[in-house]
């Protein structure tokens, strides 16, 4: 697989983490300082924001790519070789479960059932102008 090293973030997943000097410091109407050090602070900010990224990422930045190298394998590990064939072993014994649990439903529930269905379907009301009425 190649790297597109100039698009380093094909998906946008870090959209959030864009932060540039305009979307931390800014001087309102009637507050600003001269030009030469906004300009002096407007680099300063961007150099500092870079070094100390290019400094944390090549110190730590190899050492966490293993670990998360190692926490994915981990997951697929874990997904492929215990997950997906618990949840097979999981469906073999509840779809006998089902089996039998329809079986006792049929053979136990069903003719009580519909014991009470024809019983309750003879029973008349009387309505209150004094006639009877059959549900």
């Amino acid at each position: 697989m190649d790297l597109d090293m100039s698009n380093r973030d094909p998906n946008s997943i870090n959209e959030n983490v864009k932060v540039a000097f305009e979307d931390v410091i800014a001087e309102p109407e009637g507050a600003h300082s001269c030009g030469f050090i906004w300009r002096l602070s407007y680099c300063c900010f961007n150099c500092g924001k870079l070094c100390a990224y290019r400094c944390l990422t090549f110190f730590y930045g190899p050492c966490i790519a293993v670990y998360w190298g190692c926490e994915f394998a981990f997951i697929a590990f874990e997904q492929i070789w215990l997950v997906t064939p618990l949840l097979r072993v999981f469906a073999i014994y509840c779809g006998s479960c089902q089996k039998l649990f329809g079986i006792i439903l049929n053979c136990c529930l069903a003719p009580l059932c519909t014991t009470c269905g024809l019983f309750f379907s003879q029973i008349n009301v009387a309505n209150g102008e004094g006639g009877q009425r059959s549900f």
